[in-house]
């Protein structure tokens, strides 16, 4: 027969397919790309950050405002819901004048609201430089863009599973850390602190972090590995770190802002995983957050560090080990479809495939949190069920990410900012009704009742996988 393809080193099975220039992200050096990744993945790991740092400390943050600790909450549910606003004035922006000024100026804009909130003198005030810094993460939609300026098709699953992994890890190290500083130095100390992180960052990427917008030329693609040993030279390399780009082919327009990425819901391909990640995000890493603090002080009489150590490290090793998994999973997935396809890249619906695990592993975690709590089980146990729940969720996560993105992968940053929207909006309605559900209804009915909502969302994706090519080819 023929010889196998080594599809791994056969350049004419890659896609995209570069071009011959220098200045092509796609022909640079794994480790420049990887530097790369690692800067957007701290953006966006700060940036979730920066929002939940406070969490902990709404206590001594109420008293000093003369506020219920309810309403010392409202300043982070305007952040939450402003993250899923912000990419629509910043995305349009990075598509034209490159994805580096939205980087800097953001980051700057993080830096400087998050010490207006260190020194509001008012609870009005604090809400105010809150709304600024809910609007900095630019990164939670644009990080996946800049993957796809990145990586091949095949490296992309790897690639955004470490992306997914450290932008909701941010949020979950954020209790411990505020945890810490609240108890011993005080609220505005927290913000002060996350000020400090967005200084450092804003000082690294710029000069470590290089423009990764780029549009080739259809006339020049390499196909082979030598016509691709482009010399990357310093002086490239600077070039590359200029304050904004200009793209004769590209303009701004007002019809970019806020229509292209709603548009994307009329795709079943988005808004299906779109949804079934939100309910899965929200349900099993935003109403523990929601949660935790007032059901553990009362279940096990437990103060606000012990509480924030225990449910940040469960959340974390939960998310770390499923984000391994996921990441492997699918980029195997892809590697055996495309030899079965002989190296051309499957369909998208292969993908999905991934996804059992984590539809699996959700519901069984919320029920086993909701259960152990209401029956007083050992403390391990309910802390058992949030992990699992947030291992189940990071499969979810990259599974649903890389499949919509590969099913349109034109408009990436686009689908990335509905995702980003659906999710953030969805989880910011959590903190109004949450405790008092579970304390009315009981926490086995209440969590149960989250789980049976969580299974109804991802009937949808099974339909998806039996019929998501048919759909796609018809719209």
């Amino acid at each position: 027969g023929a010889p196998a393809l080594d599809i791994e080193h056969d350049r004419d099975t890659f896609l995209p397919r570069p071009s011959d220039s220098p200045n092509d992200p796609l022909n640079w050096s794994i480790y420049l790309k990887g530097a790369i990744l690692i800067q957007v993945c701290l953006l966006a790991a700060i940036g979730t950050l920066n929002t939940a740092i406070i969490n902990p400390a709404y206590g001594p943050l109420a008293k000093d405002f003369d506020i219920t600790t309810v309403s010392a909450s409202y300043q982070t549910t305007v952040v939450i819901a402003l993250n899923g606003v912000g990419p629509f004035l910043w995305i349009p922006l990075a598509n034209v004048y490159g994805r580096r000024p939205v980087y800097l100026f953001t980051t700057l804009l993080g830096f400087g609201s998050a010490l207006g909130s260190a020194y509001a003198k008012n609870y009005k005030q604090l809400i105010v430089a809150r709304v600024f810094n809910g609007l900095w993460p630019a990164v939670m939609a644009l990080g996946l863009a800049t993957v796809v300026d990145l990586f091949f098709y095949h490296q992309r699953g790897r690639a955004m599973g470490i992306f997914t992994v450290i932008l909701t890890s941010g949020a979950h190290i954020a209790p411990i850390v505020g945890g810490l500083i609240g108890q011993y130095l005080g609220w505005r100390w927290t913000f002060k602190f996350a000020a400090i992180l967005d200084g450092v960052m804003l000082l690294v990427i710029t000069f470590c972090l290089p423009e990764t917008l780029y549009i080739r030329d259809q006339s020049r693609l390499t196909r082979t590995m030598s016509e691709r040993e482009i010399d990357f030279t310093p002086k490239t390399y600077v070039s590359q770190l200029r304050l904004y780009s200009t793209i004769p082919q590209l303009k701004l327009r007002w019809n970019q802002f806020i229509i292209p990425s709603l548009k994307m819901a009329k795709y079943p391909s988005v808004l299906f995983p779109a949804l079934y990640y939100a309910a899965s995000y929200g349900f099993a890493s935003i109403l523990p957050a929601v949660t935790v603090a007032s059901i553990f002080s009362e279940v096990f009489h437990w103060d606000t560090l012990e509480i924030e150590l225990a449910y940040g490290g469960a959340l974390s090793i939960g998310g770390i080990l499923g984000e391994f998994a996921a990441g492997i999973v699918l980029d195997a997935i892809i590697k055996r479809a495309r030899h079965q396809f002989a190296g051309a890249n499957p369909p998208p619906e292969f993908r999905l495939k991934a996804i059992w695990t984590g539809a699996i592993l959700v519901p069984a975690g919320l029920l086993i949190y909701g259960f152990t709590l209401a029956y007083h089980v050992f403390w391990f146990a309910p802390l058992f069920g949030m992990g699992l729940a947030c291992f189940g969720l990071q499969v979810v996560a990259t599974t649903c990410y890389t499949y919509s993105i590969d099913s349109y992968r034109a408009v990436s940053s686009e689908t990335s900012q509905l995702f980003n929207l659906i999710r953030q909006e969805f989880g910011m309605t959590y903190a109004f009704y949450v405790v008092k559900l579970c304390k009315d209804i009981g926490y086995q009915w209440a969590f149960f009742l989250f789980t049976i909502f969580n299974v109804l969302a991802f009937i949808p994706v099974v339909m998806l996988m039996l019929k998501g090519t048919e759909w796609r080819e018809r719209l």
